[in-house]
């Protein structure tokens, strides 16, 4: 049974996610606001946290902050209905997807059921699958099997959003895929958002694989198109 952290402080809200998350078998844990939010975190261990942006004690940023500063778990922000600010700001601290207020039962249960099969696939690899199928482009190695990326050898975090945009690049190197292709196949289930949720995402990977992000090497821009990885003898 996956354990999920619910942090709202609108109760009405939280009881009614709680009611039907529970009802579709999952272990509910309740927050009220952010500092209890971070305490439950650490004392309960969850799989997943869904997680309101606008939180008395400690805001929903600060929250994702610190979860990210210790923690991989798959974090789902919720923010206010058309506030363009608030995702992408939760796409660039680290979360993994958000859902906008309101939001339908069947979108966010699509969602979150999206996100566990990831962790669960990310838990499930082991060590022989570092091999298999590995991408190499330089010193940037992609393990789609494992859900590792390393550079140099060295272990490159990545949330699960960020990993699966790669790796689906990478399975497709050198092939320009369009934003919109991009939210259909890796966010799926009729995505909701927009093509910025894709140019954030990538950003945040430069960050993270490029030796200078603001001009990348590997994950490349094909201007007015879309995007793709270099091809190793490009």
């Amino acid at each position: 049974m996956s354990k999920i952290l619910v942090v709202d402080d609108e109760k009405p809200i939280s009881d009614i996610i709680k009611f039907n998350l529970t009802k579709e078998g999952y272990d509910v844990v309740i927050a009220m606001d952010g500092r209890e939010a971070l305490d439950k975190f650490e004392s309960e261990g969850p799989d997943l946290v869904l997680l309101d942006q606008m939180l008395p004690e400690i805001d929903g940023t600060e929250v994702l902050r610190q979860i990210r500063a210790t923690s991989q778990v798959p974090v789902i922000m919720v923010t206010a209905k058309d506030s363009e600010i608030d995702k992408v700001l939760g796409l660039e601290m680290g979360a993994d997807d958000y859902v906008t207020k309101p939001f339908s039962n069947r979108e966010l249960l699509a969602r979150i059921k999206a996100n566990l099969r990831r962790r669960d696939a990310t838990g499930s690899a082991t060590a022989e699958d570092h091999d298999s199928d590995e991408i190499r482009i330089g010193d940037l190695v992609i393990h789609p099997e494992a859900y590792m990326v390393t550079k140099d050898g060295k272990d490159i975090e990545l949330t699960h959003r960020e990993f699966e945009l790669l790796s689906h690049l990478a399975k497709h190197i050198g092939q320009v895929m369009t934003r919109d292709d991009l939210l259909q196949t890796v966010w799926g289930f009729d995505y909701f958002g927009d093509v910025r949720t894709v140019d954030v995402t990538v950003r945040r990977i430069r960050e993270k694989i490029e030796d200078t992000p603001s001009h990348p090497q590997v994950l490349m821009t094909r201007r007015g198109v879309g995007y793709y990885l270099k091809n190793n003898d490009d």
